[in-house]
């Protein structure tokens, strides 16, 4: 694992765009971590200038990833597909779910290249472990991909992760499509656990904003109301606490960060299991 940003920027793969900003890139500043560039970072700050609950929003979202890893693999969950996983950092699935079971197997699927670069570097040895570069938009190659078939047993449930994620997808037709391709393709037992940015509980007038800003992302978003949202669970028995805004979703405590004040995480989570 590169662990300073001169070999980060050493390691990074051919053909990456450096004069545009990256998601994953953003989100890994949002974090703390040291795998963005300057141009990341301004975005960063540009956004973060119109919405000043950005850096606070990155962790809570971090947090919800955390707590939902831990519930699923306390079911006895064992395989995990994290869709959109971005940069690695500071509690990947595969950290938190080993916790409980230390032989457990996840597959990384993102369509940043740094991400995944940093993440092949970062698994190289782990044989339970692998990163996908590729587009969550085409379900088949990411199902069919050879390391998807080595470490995921399908006839077996597995926890599917779409955090942060659908949001990116703008055709909301196309991102039930999605959503519901990957679900037939888990067997019964399996849990769905996602999370999705909304405007539900934000001035329209800044979400809009922050939706046009969005564009000269390398990737862009755009918020969903929960109507939307609690479609993406279809056929899936949403369990306790249902869908509610990420700080909750089973908090650690109440010292936890937004727990009084949920609306602020602008984000829409659940988990959810198939019958």
């Amino acid at each position: 694992m590169a662990d300073n940003p001169t070999q980060f920027q050493d390691n990074l793969p051919p053909g990456v765009d450096l004069n545009r900003p990256s998601v994953a890139r953003i989100y890994d500043y949002l974090l703390g971590g040291y795998h963005n560039f300057e141009i990341d970072r301004q975005a960063a700050t540009k956004f973060a200038a119109l919405f000043p609950d950005l850096f606070l929003t990155a962790q809570v979202n971090r947090a919800y990833l955390r707590r939902a890893a831990a519930f699923v693999s306390s079911q006895g969950i064992d395989q995990f597909i994290d869709l959109g996983s971005g940069i690695p950092t500071v509690g990947n699935v595969h950290e938190v779910v080993r916790q409980n079971n230390p032989a457990a197997r996840v597959v990384y699927v993102d369509i940043e290249p740094v991400a995944i670069a940093h993440a092949q570097t970062i698994l190289e040895g782990d044989p339970n472990l692998a990163a996908i570069l590729a587009d969550v938009r085409r379900p088949d190659e990411i199902l069919n991909h050879p390391r998807t078939r080595e470490l995921i047993d399908f006839s077996k449930p597995v926890g599917l992760f779409a955090v942060a994620l659908l949001h990116y997808i703008l055709d909301d037709a196309q991102a039930e499509s999605v959503i519901d391709a990957f679900k037939d393709a888990i067997p019964p037992g399996s849990y769905l656990i996602i999370g999705v940015w909304t405007a539900d509980d934000a001035p329209r007038e800044v979400m809009e904003k922050y939706a046009e800003m969005s564009q000269t992302l390398s990737t862009s978003g755009a918020p969903r109301p929960r109507e939307k949202v609690i479609r993406y669970f279809r056929g899936f028995e949403i369990l306790p606490p249902g869908l509610v805004h990420s700080p909750q979703w089973r908090p650690d405590g109440p010292d936890d960060l937004f727990v009084d004040e949920p609306g602020r995480s602008v984000t829409w989570v659940g988990v959810a299991r198939k019958p």
